[in-house]
């Protein structure tokens, strides 16, 4: 038996839903009984019947998930999984910027940790970020984090007054204009696809076709009949779209955007998840009951 075959079966066993983020690994998401962002998978899991969620990303993703389905079983198979942008802001320093700004609307990016989504008031993925934020009432003042690529993305699309907190994710902070510049010279013609999060987000805009959060590609590429499309995120996601659409080449702006944290999860640690029960995530019930109400708006948006 292979060891895919192996993590088939042992998924019916212990009655588990395997959810895989885009940029896993491609024999995880080959395995996963769902492949998507975190807006996608954090519905899947609250509407999974299984009593087990094992979860194939990184760490907030996990504790998401635990937050969202208090009752069930979460597991992370690495726990070495993390989120440089998720460390870019503690709860401390959350509350510390509120008190700068009294009465604002916190809105955090999912990548963050369980405390400071005890912080916010919403909680948004770049996928449905820009409907958070045009539904909050015009003369409220914004608080956006930690992402500063993201917020000034939101800001200039819906003319909000937003602060934002300066943080980046290390992957998408690298895709410069000058990265992009260099790629549509040397592919004349491929439209561009790009995350919010790529770096210099204002400079960026005018060098790509299609601001995009990872499912929008994915839906992109289902979608497309272009011969070639170049791709502005973390190189994971081509295995999805390649499979989706094998008559499209699919072209990364950088084949070395990878995100390690991504690539800490392989299919022996999905395995011995299953099979040990390892490594079980959970988040104080204090912390847990003040991020749900962020969390659930951000599920309903």
């Amino acid at each position: 038996m292979s060891l895919a075959e192996e993590v088939v079966r042992l998924k019916d066993e212990k009655d588990a839903v395997l959810l895989a983020h885009n940029y896993q690994r491609p024999e995880v998401q080959d395995v996963a009984d769902y492949v998507g962002d975190s807006l996608y998978l954090s519905r899947k899991a609250m509407e999974s019947d299984r009593s087990v969620i094992v979860f194939a990303g990184v760490r907030f993703m996990a504790e998401t998930a635990k937050i969202l389905n208090p009752t069930r079983t979460v597991l992370l198979p690495d726990l070495k999984a993390g989120c440089a942008l998720a460390d870019a802001i503690t709860a401390d320093e959350l509350r510390a910027w509120k008190a700068e700004h009294p009465g604002a609307v916190v809105v955090a990016y999912i990548n963050t940790s369980a405390d400071v989504k005890a912080e916010a008031d919403f909680c948004c993925t770049s996928s449905n970020a820009l409907k958070i934020v045009e539904q909050i009432p015009r003369d409220r003042e914004i608080l956006f984090l930690p992402d500063m690529f993201l917020g000034d993305y939101v800001r200039r699309k819906t003319g909000r007054t937003m602060h934002l907190w300066v943080g980046d994710c290390p992957v998408h902070a690298k895709l410069r204009p000058e990265t992009l510049e260099q790629a549509r010279a040397a592919h004349p013609g491929a439209p561009v696809l790009a995350h919010p999060e790529c770096g210099c987000g204002t400079q960026v805009l005018p060098l790509v076709d299609r601001v995009l959060s990872t499912d929008g590609m994915v839906r992109f590429a289902e979608e497309t009949r272009a011969p070639e499309v170049l791709v502005a995120t973390e190189v994971g996601i081509l295995h999805r779209m390649r499979t989706l659409n094998p008559m499209t080449s699919f072209t990364p702006i950088d084949a070395g955007a990878i995100c390690p944290f991504m690539k800490e999860i392989d299919l022996e640690d999905v395995r011995d998840s299953l099979l040990r029960r390892q490594f079980e995530i959970d988040v104080p019930s204090g912390v847990a009951a003040k991020a749900r109400l962020a969390l659930e708006r951000m599920v309903a948006a």
